[in-house]
């Protein structure tokens, strides 16, 4: 378990601090993450990583000269948000535009999503590549829906190598891709991880027993067996990555490999090598070169008992760039030459490319009406019962989404529902009105929550701020457009529909229902009642369904009989805000 920590809430922001104390040699640190300390040459193209919090070396840890030019860190297994993200890749943007890579999670999609939409709209050319190499999350007719994990690792790297090369930004999404397109990897673990603060760990498997297939998140795996010795460890691992060949590799003999032993928080060093012996004794058996092996904690999982192995399949293209010089914090290899510009001019010239503004929230607030002030204040009201229901119900929300999820909803609702408050607040405080103390409070849930959750909140809070606005007074049937503006936005980014088995199971009754009681002539607390009752009962329907999208969807028959904890969340919140408007 995790046992040196402050508060559990402030874990990742001083975990954070502390590693920039620690490595000021290689980086800088900015909002959202850090930045390499030498800026890199004028014109090479930015590769940014990110993710959540408790993996390290990844992220922060790949920053520096031949790997990755930023990361973006988000709050423990939380994807950082569109505004940090789009802020890291601002300060590393070096004039040749922005790789933005990442592990194919729900969460981190739908920020770095945004956050490139923000930065193309702003003129930094930016494209995504997302890593998709673990083997058990998906079959193999449904590759770009599987999960990365240790895999980052050749796939960063080879778009770092390409950068550095000087190929410009199509150039490097290409070797991006065409090393994922070659990279699978395969996990087992002997319990999982116990975030901070936590009094149990994640996903727990009975004595003598190993779970098969397992996430980074503390996703429990797709199966149990009983714990083999080393070598029958490896034979499962090895044997499972040849099970499956990438397109183009017919037959392992005479193929090169990049290989990768990962350990995932407390298999120690000792014991990945005596499984590494036989791993490379297997591996040289089927004809296959082994090129630079990796053996240590590359990816990790907080105290996770486990270990992955993860073969990229190098070609001509591939093997420099895999066997390239890099300098990080967390991972070294051969020589790199300092990126640093040779004259104090460049220098300057690329820190002024970087030093963008970052749209940070000012302490002036547009001007509003006394009626739209008024209702900002109901709205702040309504943000307090939200923080406190979710506080209350934090550790119930968790243990719905560990059945078959990451088990940190709760933390994550947590999170953000306690700074979307504290925003609106701010905002209120400062004169605003009800559709910019919402729009507040949007980006400090998205900000702060991070995840699925964090960036679907944050579009809903917005819809619901820009149907009210700062100068109207709200009415029933504004309320109810803007709930049917969140249901459609949420549907937007998240892509899932009624039947998924997520939060939209839940918004989109909710909405429907609030219309059509505000059309028939109901008060606002009338049809929100109604309404909520609705949620409550579509809630409690999620029960009977499987997951089809999300970090659940892997693990969607051990989901049945449990409600969807992001549809119990909205349905406890909604119910929460009606006592408010029932006497506002």
């Amino acid at each position: 378990m995790t046992r040196l920590f402050n508060a559990p809430a402030a874990f990742a922001d001083e975990a954070l601090e502390g590693f920039v104390a620690a490595h000021r040699r290689w980086v800088r640190p900015v909002s959202g993450g850090v930045v390499r300390s030498a800026p890199a040459p004028r014109g090479q193209v930015a590769v940014v990583i990110g993710g959540g919090s408790g993996h390290y070396p990844a992220f922060s840890g790949l920053v520096g000269p031949g790997l990755a030019h930023g990361a973006a860190v988000g709050n423990v297994f939380a994807s950082p948000s569109a505004r940090q993200i789009r802020t890291v890749a601002e300060h590393a943007h070096a004039g040749g535009g922005v790789l933005l890579m990442f592990g194919n999670y729900a969460g981190d999609v739908l920020h770095f999503g945004q956050a490139a939409g923000q930065l193309n709209a702003a003129g930094i050319e930016t494209r995504c590549v997302s890593v998709t190499d673990d083997i058990s999350s998906a079959d193999r007719a449904d590759q770009d829906k599987r999960r990365g994990i240790a895999g980052d690792l050749p796939v960063f790297k080879a778009a770092a190598a390409a950068a550095e090369q000087g190929r410009d930004l199509a150039g490097v999404v290409a070797a991006a891709r065409h090393a994922n397109a070659r990279t699978r990897s395969f996990g087992i673990a002997f319990s999982g991880c116990t975030l901070p603060g936590a009094d149990h760990p994640l996903f727990t498997v009975d004595e003598g027993r190993m779970a098969v297939g397992l996430g980074i998140h503390g996703e429990p795996g797709i199966g149990e067996r009983e714990v083999p010795s080393a070598d029958g460890a490896a034979e499962l691992l090895v044997s499972a990555l040849l099970d499956e060949l990438p397109e183009g590799v017919t037959e392992p003999y005479g193929e090169r490999a990049a290989v990768i032993l990962n350990g995932l928080g407390t298999v120690k060093y000792e014991e990945l090598f005596v499984v590494y012996r036989r791993v490379a004794q297997l591996l040289a058996d089927a004809g296959v070169e082994v090129v630079d092996p990796e053996v240590g904690e590359l990816v990790t999982s907080f105290d996770m008992a486990g270990v992955s192995l993860t073969l990229c399949w190098l070609d001509d293209e591939l093997e420099p760039l895999w066997t390239a010089g890099a300098d990080t914090p967390a991972y070294r290899k051969g020589e790199v030459t300092a990126p640093v510009a040779g004259s104090a001019q460049e220098i300057r010239e690329i820190r002024e490319i970087q030093e963008i503004r970052t749209d940070e929230p000012g302490e002036s607030a547009p001007a509003a009406t006394e009626v739209s002030r008024a209702a900002a204040a109901t709205a702040v009201a309504a943000l307090r019962a939200v923080r406190d229901t979710v506080d209350t119900h934090a550790e119930e929300l968790g243990r719905i989404d560990a059945v078959a999820g990451d088990g940190d909803h709760g933390i994550g609702m947590r999170r953000g529902s306690g700074a979307a408050h504290a925003a609106a607040v701010r905002a209120a405080g400062a004169g605003a009105g009800a559709g910019t103390a919402l729009g507040a409070a949007a980006d400090a849930w998205a900000d702060r929550a991070g995840g699925t959750s964090g960036a679907l909140w944050g579009v809903l809070l917005h819809a619901v701020g820009g149907a009210l606005g700062d100068t109207e007074a709200p009415t029933a049937g504004t309320v109810a457009h803007g709930v049917s503006e969140a249901s459609a936005a949420v549907r937007r980014l998240g892509g899932a529909e009624v039947g998924d088995k997520t939060m939209v199971d839940v918004l989109v009754p909710f909405a429907d229902v609030l219309a059509g009681a505000v059309a028939d002539g109901a008060a606002l607390d009338e049809a929100w009642d109604r309404a909520a009752t609705a949620a409550e009962d579509a809630a409690k329907a999620t029960a009977g369904l499987v997951p089809r999208v999300g970090r659940a969807r892997p693990h969607a028959e051990r989901s049945l009989g449990t409600p969807d904890a992001g549809a119990h969340s909205l349905a406890l919140i909604v119910r929460a805000v009606h006592g408010v408007l029932a006497t506002h």
